[in-house]
């Protein structure tokens, strides 16, 4: 069937729907869980491999590819139409999988996971913007809040999931199991996700912004995580990555605003109240949602000496917050005029639940860590999918993936700050060895990691304060309706062309 415009959400028969539906969630569960499965087996791989010195460059490579590649394919979306990109992600993710399975040495996973981690930012950039093209306002956003549920499931379900493959069979199989599911999301991304032939061409790709990014982009976060590992932030090699990059970041705002013709990043957007507001909400709250998940385990851990296996078991209450009321939260948008409360709520929980885990001490027992872990779900359980509908309602139709990768940038770069800050104020509290004592099982009395928490845990409840003002100042403009703004658009999305649904 071909139409003169992008199809619109009522334009998607239910089937088609369904099948593009199940392809996004196989295509995000891909992509989120594989980071959380692959750590379970990085001790096997590790001494396998005899590569322990590169340990942790396993997840960085992953991490930073992911992170730089999702502004560039956010608008390679926009130009191209979402369905090649996607297929391009999972076909390019699949493969990369496949050769860390063969990997034979360190630097060659590392270097395999990279390429895994720029595939895997292509799919992020586009899932959450396919949702907006096959969707009514109402069932967007609680599908993005089904969605996000997924996402934060893997948190939990990755670590025990790769350490049983890497036991019953072998680390290499945490990467080959990739290959079969991902082939499945690429027929039914193939079969479902409607195709719009589009009048772009590669002439038309910002490359001067492509380079003068990744080169400002990769540094920052490579300096971030040397922070996060013990380095000081006035070594010479955080210094040098740090102030490097972010004078590459200079050179490519001056490409993209006095040169770029079809700029990666359109700056514009920052001066619409809803995107820069969500913009904040979208890094606060996922930078509450790193440092809850990476450093609650050590709470239960080194304080209240609850075991490793039964740590992460009680990691559940925020996944099912995320789970939970996401979907609540597209429903209550769509009936709430003033959904702006619901974003000041969403923010005010996840602060509460940091300054109650901020209180917790060796004799305060479990049940104000797990009801702070609720509210911390619950908040970012909203937050997430609010952030996403709220810019898609908000921005021109032709910048849809552009700044739905924007919001999925600023929570993706969340996670790298988020450690470096908080592992400095660890590790200023108790040292580097004694970080290392108590992974180990001893050295750092009870009280003394409480104290040390204490102040992480609140630098991170500040941190979200400041998300907690934003919302104050957002300006509600209704959700949009994807078919509605496809016809007052006459059709254009982001570039001229027709649709061809499959």
């Amino acid at each position: 069937m071909s139409t003169g415009g992008r199809p619109g959400p009522q334009e998607v028969s239910s089937r088609v729907q369904l099948i593009a539906t199940i392809g996004a969630i196989l295509a995000l569960a891909l992509a989120s869980i594989d980071v959380s499965v692959v750590g379970a087996a990085m001790p096997r791989i590790a001494d396998d491999l005899q590569g322990l010195g590169l340990y942790a460059w396993v997840g960085v490579s992953y991490a930073v590819a992911a992170a730089v590649v999702v502004p560039i394919a956010g608008k390679l979306g926009d130009m191209f139409g979402r369905k090649p990109v996607l297929l391009v992600g999972l076909g390019g993710f699949v493969i990369a999988s496949w050769l860390c399975g063969i990997a034979q040495t360190m630097p060659q996973l590392v270097g395999f996971r990279g390429l895994a981690g720029l595939f895997g930012g292509i799919l992020m950039a586009n899932i959450f913007t396919l949702l907006a093209d096959i969707y009514t306002p109402e069932r967007r956003t609680q599908m993005q809040g089904l969605f996000f549920g997924v996402a934060g499931l893997s948190m939990v379900i990755g670590p025990p999931l790769g350490g049983f493959i890497t036991d019953a069979w072998s680390w290499r199989w945490v990467f080959y199991v990739n290959v079969p599911l991902g082939l499945l999301a690429i027929l039914a991304v193939a079969v479902g996700v409607p195709f719009v032939r589009t009048g772009a061409s590669w002439r038309d790709i910002d490359f001067g912004g492509v380079l003068t990014l990744v080169l400002g982009v990769v540094p920052i976060l490579i300096g971030l995580t040397l922070t996060g590992d013990g380095h000081a932030w006035t070594s010479p090699e955080v210094l040098g990555l740090l102030v490097g990059g972010a004078l590459l970041l200079v050179v490519f705002f001056l490409v993209e605003t006095r040169r770029a013709s079809n700029p990666l990043v359109p700056f514009p957007l920052f001066r619409t109240n809803q995107f820069a507001v969500m913009v904040v909400v979208a890094f606060f709250s996922a930078f509450a949602m790193m440092g809850t998940t990476f450093y609650v385990p050590l709470l239960y851990q080194g304080v209240l000496g609850v075991s490793a296996t039964h740590s992460g078991t009680l990691l559940i209450p925020m996944t099912l917050g995320l789970m939970l009321f996401g979907p609540v939260a597209g429903k209550v948008m769509t009936a709430l005029p003033r959904y702006r409360l619901l974003a000041v709520f969403a923010m005010a929980a996840i602060m509460a639940g940091l300054l109650m885990l901020s209180s917790v001490g060796p004799h305060t027992g479990q049940v104000v860590p797990i009801v702070a872990m609720v509210l911390i779900g619950m908040g970012i359980g909203i937050a997430f999918p609010m952030a996403t509908a709220v810019v898609q309602s908000a921005i021109p139709m032709s910048q849809m993936g552009a700044g739905t990768s924007q919001i999925q940038f600023w929570r993706m770069f969340a996670g790298p700050v988020a450690l470096a800050v908080l592992g400095s104020i660890l590790s200023g509290q108790i040292g580097v060895a004694g970080q290392a004592g108590v992974l180990g099982g001893g050295g750092v009395p009870p009280a003394q990691l409480a104290d040390a928490l204490h102040d992480l845990f609140l630098t991170s409840a500040i941190a979200v304060g400041i998300g907690l003002v934003a919302t104050f100042f957002l300006k509600e403009v209704p959700l949009r309706d994807m078919s509605m703004a496809r016809k007052a658009s006459g059709g254009r999305g982001g570039a001229k062309g027709k649709t061809v649904t499959a």
